[in-house]
């Protein structure tokens, strides 16, 4: 249950992960409670590794059916989940009240680091210090590995940075070449193309730029295509008027603090909502542009508007408005004393309004939703209503569960349910209403969904995606099922071992069998794991997400297999253009990972700068969750200041201390 999810604890929530063991059944409380002697540390090391070669004996068929390259890997996973089912933070202690290494760093090579523990503690009881010869996984290979296994899935790092950076392309990509070159230059070593929007025109226009982009900067930019999944999402609303909101940035004092820049674009090129810094104008009109050409016209409101032209591109024409402007389809306006209007606007996206209290009636039948439906005296006609993408989960769902809307946003709970519609009351908002948009995600994170992981539009697309991609992101993956059905395909379209493949833990049961997933999809090469940090703090509850993603990450770590961080990473800074305080300290702690993921906004440029710098910056001081420590040059004011990482990283000089 949600509310249940102990990670730390003697309480067993799978068992894959966590089910702790005694160490001894022969320790006393008494011999607990006293500075146990060496000799009773040597044995719960050997125990530890008596049962981790167990586990490695009882899953051999699992260790033979992987890729070959992940041979020692699949066994080192094997041993750090055997680590795990023992609660060593005892352990731990006592080793480091002896001055030897607490076991923190053992994911990458597990059998080695415990080796070499037992060799000391044998030392430390009297014994001449033997150190373990051979191992199959050294602990130097086991830091090579996870590079090695980087490099294949992710593709070469930036100079300066471990980190790679994966972008999220807009639907404008297929179409903006400025915006597309300032993703490659500024640092964007993977593309993402999500499938759950556009299609394979749009999608085939966005690699071809960046493939030309990347071609122009001699850079390489991997393409990743993410699968859509079997998304739970509200479906369409009524839609809004048609109109574009040109809404220049202000000061705190409300004053114009600059320009707003923006693009026209002929009518039959623009791509509605999903770019709303496009306005569509005829392609005659267009034609008539040039630089520094003013368009005056009164906007939606009648208020006098002016535009100017800056730049002309094979796109349209890039302007700017210097004050916040309403645009709808028959607003005229001249060029050169002819007379065009602006035409081919869309309608904007409606939405419900939801207050806390209301019920909300979510059905499987499709028909645009609407708010709640009052009379002149505030009494309630009708509930509000939308309809679910999936209409699987209805069979699944009881009377009781939580659901949640939009990220976690909107909260209710489920009054009562049929194989037709639910009904759900809102919990959340207090006395303000909250709106609830088309095209947004429902969790229920108590609700045991049966629901597949590989969809039939997920089978049609990815005989695109394997024409097209260097790496498939694997949505809503809950067990190991899941992945035997993606390999399969896979291997059909004849690019198993030839396409990567990043598996996006989004949900309680991706978690919890997250180790049997991981040994079905090492069958393939190279692999990877995304850490969908949104749907997982619903899913697991928020009070878990730093948990859930710090086990993944270990996880992972111990099976050399890179992991991607994602979601929300300076997103205010991506979409509004200043970052949170918060966020700057997540997108430094995103050193622990092989790539972090940002998505799209109108201020992407400047956050995979800022994230750039960042992630430099960072590399002194974290590698993966190994803490370095740069020399700190005290400065004439008496700050302390790091040292450049090259300067970090010379040899030390003599000694003069006597």
């Amino acid at each position: 249950m949600r509310g249940n999810f102990e990670l730390v604890t003697a309480s067993a929530v799978s068992p894959l992960l966590y089910i702790p063991v005694a160490i001894t059944d022969k320790m006393t409380a008494q011999d607990i409670r006293k500075k146990p002697k060496v000799e009773q540390l040597i044995k719960m090391v050997r125990e530890i590794i008596d049962y981790a070669k167990a586990e490695e004996r009882s899953h051999q068929a699992e260790i033979e059916a992987v890729h070959p390259v992940y041979s020692s890997s699949a066994k080192n996973l094997l041993h750090y989940r055997a680590l795990r089912q023992h609660d060593i933070r005892y352990l731990q202690k006592n080793l480091r009240n002896r001055g030897l290494s607490g076991l923190a760093k053992v994911e990458r090579h597990v059998m080695a680091r415990m080796h070499y523990t037992l060799a000391y503690l044998n030392a430390l009881n009297g014994e001449s210090l033997e150190v373990p010869g051979y191992f199959e996984l050294s602990i130097k290979e086991g830091s090579k590995k996870l590079n090695r296994h980087s490099k294949a899935l992710l593709g070469k790092r930036t100079p300066g940075r471990r980190v790679r950076i994966m972008v999220t392309l807009p639907s404008s990509a297929a179409n903006d070449t400025q915006l597309v070159e300032g993703l490659v230059q500024q640092g964007m070593n993977m593309a993402r193309i999500n499938c759950a929007h556009d299609h394979e025109q749009v999608w085939l226009k966005m690699i071809e730029q960046i493939k030309e982009a990347a071609h122009k900067f001699k850079k390489r930019v991997k393409i990743c295509m993410d699968l859509a999944g079997p998304k739970i999402r509200t479906g369409s609303i009524k839609p809004g008027p048609p109109v574009i909101r040109l809404k220049p940035p202000k000061t705190p004092l409300g004053a114009i603090a600059e320009p707003l820049r923006f693009q026209l674009v002929p009518c039959d090129k623009y791509t509605g909502l999903e770019n709303p810094l496009a306005v569509p104008i005829p392609a005659e009109a267009l034609k008539l542009l040039t630089p520094q050409t003013r368009i005056a016209f009164r906007d939606a409101r009648g208020k006098k508007r002016n535009i100017y032209i800056e730049i002309i591109d094979k796109q349209g024409a890039w302007a700017t408005a210097e004050a916040t402007t309403y645009l709808t389809n028959g607003i005229h306006f001249q060029i050169k004393e002819r007379s065009f209007e602006f035409t081919g606007i869309r309608n904007v996206p409606g939405y419900l309004q939801l207050m806390q209290g209301e019920t909300l009636v979510l059905h499987a039948r499709e028909r645009p939703g609407e708010s709640a439906l009052y009379d002149e005296t505030g009494h309630q006609l009708a509930p509000a209503h939308i309809c679910c993408t999936n209409k699987e989960i209805f069979k699944d769902v009881k009377a009781g569960e939580p659901v949640y809307f939009d990220d976690g946003k909107i909260s209710g709970t489920i009054k009562k349910t049929s194989p037709a519609e639910m009904e759900i009351k809102i919990t959340s908002g207090g006395d303000q209403p909250q709106k609830l948009g088309s095209d947004k995600g429902i969790n229920f994170p108590e609700s045991e969904l049966s629901i597949s992981g590989l969809t039939d539009k997920d089978r049609q697309d990815l005989k695109f995606v394997c024409q097209h991609a260097d790496v498939v992101n694997f949505s809503f993956v809950n067990c190991a099922q899941d992945v035997e059905d993606l390999l399969q395909v896979l291997d059909s379209n004849g690019v198993k071992d030839k396409i990567g493949i990043i598996l996006k833990i989004e949900t309680r049961r991706g978690f919890l069998n997250l180790v049997s997933i991981l040994l079905t999809a090492m069958q393939s090469y190279p692999i990877g794991v995304m850490i969908a940090r949104g749907d997982l703090a619903i899913e697991g509850g928020w009070e878990h997400l730093g948990s859930l993603q710090e086990e993944i990450l270990r996880i992972c770590e111990a099976a050399h297999i890179p992991d991607i961080w994602a979601t929300q990473v300076l997103e205010n800074l991506a979409k509004k253009g200043l970052p949170s305080r918060a966020e700057i300290t997540d997108a430094s702690m995103g050193q622990r990972a092989e790539c972090i993921m940002l998505n799209k906004g109108p201020h992407i440029l400047e956050a995979i700068k800022m994230l750039d710098g960042i992630l430099k910056n960072m590399r002194s001081y974290l590698d993966k969750k190994d803490v370095i420590l740069p020399i700190l040059v005290q400065s004439p004011d008496l700050g302390l200041t790091p040292k450049s990482e090259t300067e970090s990283n010379k040899q030390p000089e003599q000694s003069t201390v006597k």
